[in-house]
């Protein structure tokens, strides 16, 4: 640290003692012309072991890598990347943290304070081209400014309802010295906008919310991702236990309660289970906690929750009566609200005054649909069904954090794995293919030591398939499993379903790679599965390899992903529920 005491106090030199300050660890990026100045200036950071920048090889690939470190780790992700196509290509990561409201601290370089506007050689406004998918931006105009910026950037990306912030960096500005090099913490910036994300619970809200929970006969907690970023498991869990009240998670909510538990009905929605769905369909509360009632969850949103009595609790005020109108609504994080209820609960029992009212009939009639309406495991076709590769990869791995990419196997993947908090990293609002590497990348840099696993398809893999160069170079040692049925597989499943089964350009036999040969160029290690001796055998010990690895897994092409709820339609009528089994009779 001494070393880097001497140098000289430049916008750069700014930015990089900022970063460090705010905790930052690792950035992942790609360099160019405009940001070569930090760049130049991260190299003696790095000598120093002060930061560690990991190399993508396409700055989606950063900025993908960024935003699963922080799902992961809890902290903001942070990314490097130049002007023009540098920083525009950055827009599908920043859009996807937005929407799934992750902590990122995006830095840019830009071309010379004295060319913006004139059409400079890769100058794009990207100030402009991002503020609608921002939670705020900069221009660093002025080097003395930076180390304020970059607290106030980190302090808005992680307080309230998390989210990206953009900060756009000059090549000037990088290089301008400072006569004087003042620090800001994010004490200081909390000082002046702590009225922001302060909210106060609300004693009389609290009462009564646990009195309809209490006096609720078929009482629901339909859970979303703001429960994971408030840390807040242990309490849902502790209130679900006390009072009795069965949960459904939505995809982003995924890892908050524990699924093995008798009151967990995983995943609701479009392709969630059958028993989730009948359950919020029939409910008589249902307590949304950090969800934001998605179409993809509601279906026909009128016929959603219909007979239920709507409480919303949230962090975002413009989260609340925007969708559904809730008749309670509590802003506020949700970790301390749920333990103002636990309190409260307590000392209501403690007191006597409490009867709980939610029926032995309530969690009978869900057991009866779990009963009914299981999610079923196809193993008797005679090739590999994805839901059984899938399945098996969830119990060689129980451990292990999960990253997948987008479509059907997202969705089994989030029907049949079981994982901890915050080892979950999906693509949900935005719906990014091309995810699941570079995600997987980031959580692998963030736990070095822990079993990584990307589940993917062979469409979403050839999105960012040259992240394999930086998994190669670091020799991470994550497991890629590709679920490989030759097609954009729910494109295809849609098409059948709702398109007269015209199959327009979703095939994706024609022009795929060899993929065990692509991996092995990487010097990558690979295994590839036809047959179930195969994988029975030795999926085990290609997951247990000690060193990055491809799984090449061929599984059955026409096999769809079900339930699933029709648009338009209510979640009680599921396409797959009732034909199902017979279905799969015809298949044999």
């Amino acid at each position: 640290m001494e070393n880097i005491k001497k140098q000289k106090k430049t916008g750069a030199f700014a930015l990089l003692d900022s970063l460090v300050r705010n905790g930052t660890k690792h950035v992942f990026g790609y360099p160019g012309g405009a940001i070569l100045p930090i760049y130049d200036e991260l190299y003696a950071w790095e000598e120093q072991s002060l930061i560690s920048h990991i190399l993508a090889r396409h700055e989606q690939g950063a900025i993908h890598a960024a935003d699963a470190y922080a799902r992961a780790t809890g902290r903001t992700g942070v990314c490097f990347a130049t002007s023009g196509p540098g920083a525009t290509n950055l827009v599908t990561g920043i859009a996807t943290a937005q929407m799934d409201s992750i902590p990122l601290v995006v830095i840019t370089g830009q071309v010379g304070r004295s060319f913006l506007g004139t059409d400079a050689f890769q100058e794009t406004d990207i100030f402009g081209i991002t503020l609608p998918i921002v939670k705020h931006s900069y221009i660093v105009r002025n080097a003395a400014d930076m180390s304020e910026i970059v607290a106030e950037a980190f302090f808005l990306a992680q307080n309230g309802r998390p989210g990206p912030v953009l900060i756009d960096v000059p090549k000037d500005v990088g290089l301008e010295e400072l006569d004087k090099y003042i620090t800001w913490r994010q004490s200081a910036i909390a000082k002046t906008r702590k009225d922001r994300f302060s909210y106060k619970t609300n004693r009389f809200q609290i009462k009564k919310i646990l009195e309809l929970m209490t006096h609720s006969a078929q009482p629901l907690f339909y859970v979303g991702g703001g429960a994971i970023t408030s840390n807040a498991e242990k309490e849902l869990n502790e209130l679900a236990d006390l009072l009795q009240i069965p949960v459904t998670t939505t995809l982003m909510g995924k890892g908050s309660f524990p699924e093995q538990d008798d009151l967990s009905l995983g995943m609701l929605g479009m392709h969630g289970t059958a028993y989730a769905n009948f359950a919020v369909s029939a409910c008589d509360l249902l307590i949304a906690v950090g969800a934001r009632f998605d179409d993809r969850v509601t279906g026909k949103l009128d016929e959603f929750a219909c007979y239920a009595t709507i409480i919303q609790i949230d962090i975002d005020p413009a989260e609340v009566n925007k969708n559904k109108i809730p008749q309670v609504d509590l802003i506020g994080d949700i970790k301390t609200v749920f333990q103002e209820l636990l309190k409260e609960q307590i000392t209501a029992v403690q007191k006597s005054k409490v009867e709980l009212t939610t029926t032995f009939l309530w969690r009978d009639r869900i057991n009866n649909w779990k009963a009914a309406y299981p999610l079923i495991i196809p193993s008797n076709y005679k090739s590999l069904s994805p839901q059984e590769v899938i399945n098996l990869v969830n119990e060689c791995a129980p451990k292990a954090f999960f990253t997948t990419d987008v479509g059907q196997h997202q969705m089994w993947s989030a029907q049949f794995i079981t994982c901890a908090p915050h080892h979950w990293a999906s693509s949900a609002g935005l719906g990014t293919m091309g995810f699941g590497l570079p995600a997987a990348i980031g959580i692998q840099v963030a736990y070095p030591n822990n079993q990584v696993i990307c589940i993917t398809g062979d469409s979403s893999f050839q999105m960012n398939l040259q992240e394999l160069g930086t998994v190669a170079q670091y020799n991470l040692p994550l497991k890629i499993v590709i679920v490989n049925n030759h097609w954009q597989g729910m494109v295809r499943q849609w098409q059948q379903s709702f398109y007269g089964e015209r199959y327009s350009h979703s095939s994706m036999e024609k022009g795929a790679p060899n993929f065990s040969l692509l991996a092995n160029s990487y010097g990558i290690k690979s295994f590839k599965f036809e047959t179930h001796d195969d994988l029975y055998t030795n999926m085990k010990s290609a997951l247990d390899y000690d060193g990055p690895a491809l799984i090449d897994v061929i599984v059955t092409e026409g096999e769809n992903c079900y339930p699933m709820v029709a648009p338009g339609k209510s979640n009680s009528q599921m396409m797959g529920v009732f034909s199902r089994m017979r279905e799969l009779d015809i298949k044999k």
